[in-house]
């Protein structure tokens, strides 16, 4: 048995050593120009070059996710299969689908974290509130007249609009989408009157046709330090990051993981992608695969109590 083993871990290494020699998949289970595909694109491109093979992206989202987790999940356990995605899918959808078709804890496992994902508070620059405290005046004013967008039931910037509202005693009514870009397409639309972007309207922002008025994360933001965080505003404790990375379908070999995590963690470190992934309002967060499964864990903990509590469901 123990000579058994041995050459199954020595044919392990040997695989992971000649890994890759095809192209790589990376699914992204969010649409395209979002923050999950965005930071895709962004990774793909040094992996490509140091494992000189294509990094293939493919945008499949739906479900909050979950459609392009299960492809994943279910994928050979290879090398050849990844997975971008925020880490709502494994620390929030557990709590929000009665039924899920694969388990996020079990059949995919964590290999790198990419970014730390701050939620910024984004409202059209023709909103008549000029700061946070006109904004919510506004809300209270007008319950359930007001509207937000988020890219799906239950994803991290709809849990972060409804802690604001539980924080805040306001309401307003949600409009899920399939995505943060639809979600911000239709706030400079005029279809919705706010949302809690995850960075892709930080351009807006600087241009004008949007203003910032708090971010959901412990620190202010580089891209826009004269953002306050909603803590700084009264809200004490309010935290609404996520943490994006690459996933594997469980089964793949521990010495591929590995590998992924170092070459990931290398690009990470490169002073220009960091630059890169600042423009977007994210902050790379590189980890090894046991860090990001300890984060994960602990986000679920702190989603699910909100879940729970505000009564949210897929279903």
């Amino acid at each position: 048995m123990v000579a058994i083993a041995f050459t199954a871990s020595l044919i392990s290494t040997s695989l992971a050593q000649t890994w890759p020699t095809q192209s790589i998949r990376l699914i992204v289970n969010f649409p395209a120009g979002g923050a999950a595909d965005q930071l895709a694109r962004l990774i793909g491109q040094p992996l490509s070059e140091v494992f000189g093979q294509p990094v293939v992206i493919e945008n499949k989202g739906g479900a909050g996710g979950n459609l392009g987790g299960e492809a994943v999940a279910r994928s050979a356990p290879d090398g050849y299969t990844l997975l971008m995605s925020s880490g709502g899918m494994v620390a929030i959808n557990p709590h929000l689908y009665a039924r899920m078709t694969f388990d996020p804890t079990k059949d995919i496992i964590p290999v790198a974290s990419v970014a730390r994902v701050p939620f910024y508070l984004v409202i059209r620059a023709n909103n008549p509130a000029r700061d946070f405290k006109e904004f919510i005046a506004d809300l209270k004013a007008n319950p359930g007249k007001r509207n937000f967008g988020s890219p799906g039931i239950g994803s991290s910037p709809h849990l972060a609009a409804e802690m604001l509202k539980n924080m805040t005693e306001t309401n307003a009514v949600h409009v899920p989408y399939r995505g943060a870009a639809p979600a911000l397409n239709d706030l400079l639309g005029g279809q919705v009157d706010f949302l809690f972007d995850p960075g892709i309207a930080i351009e807006h922002v600087k241009a004008g046709t949007l203003r910032a008025l708090a971010i959901g994360s412990p620190q202010r933001s580089p891209q826009l330090p004269d953002v306050p965080t909603l803590d700084e505003l009264g809200l004490t404790g309010f935290d609404a990051d996520a943490l994006f990375g690459i996933y594997a379908p469980a089964g793949t070999s521990p010495e591929i993981v590995a590998r992924l995590n170092k070459e990931i963690n290398r690009s990470l470190a490169n002073a220009a992608l960091n630059e890169r992934i600042a423009t977007l309002g994210n902050i790379a967060a590189p980890m090894s695969p046991e860090q990001f499964k300890e984060k994960s864990r602990k986000d679920s903990e702190r989603f699910g109590a909100i879940i729970r509590e505000r009564g949210i469901s897929a279903n």
